[in-house]
């Protein structure tokens, strides 16, 4: 009787592996804070905003273990707006990440759902903004995405294993449409990284964006309305001790764009001609220092040239940017920060919003062509 009691419990113990281990995360973000706001329709604005650094969200990230290195895995994550309790990203519960897949160990990971591209993914993260700095440092009107200002509903993703230092992945992004094309969208992009070294770059393609209600990029998430959008963009970090150094180049191109928050309708340059295309090229230059395990110190330069190619003429606007920020933690879960940006807009005009200084996060552009905004904020993590 003991010798088949021992033999059930060697048998147990060596099929309890078999059985599915899975787990389930709650987590988020509170990010909240002052801002400063220079030139507001002729004055100046105080006000308490949220998500700055970091998007304020919260969430439920799962896995369940299939065997043989393979697990099914979720997320869905939801934006908020701290300040009133609001909903972000167009009011859906699960604005900002909604997805099921499976993920392998040698093979990758395929997902289903609303989830982020590939410029997002991969060339965001060589920039200040997509890596430690967030919204206020994005490029002018976020025009590349990498600060991720929209998602790709209707999405299938995969991202590949780690293979010596290099990894890929990809996007398709359904129309859910008759026409198949009408909004609909892809990207694909990869990077590598050895030792503190990391190289990034990504594409991005979007068929009539903001076009239709149900499609890859709906009417309330898109940036800019267009028949087409195309972006793309590479970067490079380099870690050596406390100090991080970036460079980042990104160009994006939207073909026949229509009039939106960034274009006015009654700008001479659009009225009474076609405007055919609205490029931007962002060039960046950024460095973080740590000085401390708990203080860090960050500053960006970017350089960006606008072309706007109307009918009647085409022209170039300059915008200059400069941000700076440091960031102290008082715990591994809770930091204060404070961060400034300014930023110029010169040369030729467009007679439209374009011309104005428009610093990411402000409620209307500039009274002038130039802007600045201060926030001080504190950050939860749980």
């Amino acid at each position: 009787m003991r010798k088949q009691f021992i033999a059930l419990a060697v048998l147990a113990a060596f099929a309890a592996p078999v059985f599915a281990q899975s787990s389930v995360t709650l987590y988020g973000v509170i990010d909240q804070g002052i801002n400063y706001t220079s030139n507001v329709g002729g004055g100046r604005e105080f006000e308490m905003a949220s998500g700055y650094a970091e998007g304020s969200r919260w969430g439920f990230k799962g896995s369940e273990d299939l065997g043989g290195g393979t697990k099914a895995v979720f997320q869905l994550e939801n934006g908020f707006n701290a300040s009133n309790g609001a909903l972000a990203e167009g009011g859906r519960l699960f604005g900002r990440q909604a997805y099921v897949g499976l993920a392998s160990n040698t093979y990758g990971t395929v997902t289903f759902g609303r989830q982020y591209d590939s410029v997002v993914d991969y060339f965001a993260q060589t920039t200040a903004n997509g890596n430690w700095a967030g919204y206020l440092f994005a490029h002018p009107y976020d025009n590349d995405n990498s600060d991720n200002s929209f998602r790709l509903d209707n999405a299938v993703k995969y991202a590949s294993p780690n293979i010596g230092g290099f990894q890929f992945g990809g996007a398709y992004a359904f129309s859910n449409d008759t026409g198949f094309a009408n909004d609909r969208a892809y990207s694909f992009g990869g990077q590598y990284t050895n030792g503190g070294l990391l190289v990034a770059a990504a594409y991005m393609q979007a068929d009539n964006p903001g076009g239709t209600t149900g499609g890859a990029i709906t009417t309330n998430d898109a940036s800019f309305i267009a028949e087409r959008m195309r972006v793309w963009g590479a970067g490079i970090n380099y870690t050596f001790g406390p100090a991080t150094v970036g460079f980042a180049y990104s160009n994006s191109n939207y073909k026949n764009p229509t009039a939106n928050g960034y274009i006015s309708t009654t700008a001479p340059l659009v009225v009474g001609s076609t405007l055919n295309t609205l490029k931007f090229q962002n060039l960046e230059v950024n460095g973080k220092y740590q000085i401390t395990p708990a203080f860090y110190v960050g500053a960006e330069y970017v350089y960006t040239i606008e072309n706007f190619d109307a009918s009647t003429g085409n022209v170039k606007p300059k915008i200059q940017t400069v941000g700076l920020m440091a960031d102290y933690n008082l715990s591994k879960r809770t930091d204060v920060y404070i961060q400034g940006v300014y930023q110029d807009v010169t040369g030729d005009k467009t007679n439209s919003v374009l011309d104005d200084g428009f610093v990411l996060g402000t409620d209307a552009p500039s009274s002038s062509s130039t802007q600045t905004v201060v926030r001080v904020a504190i950050r939860h993590q749980f």
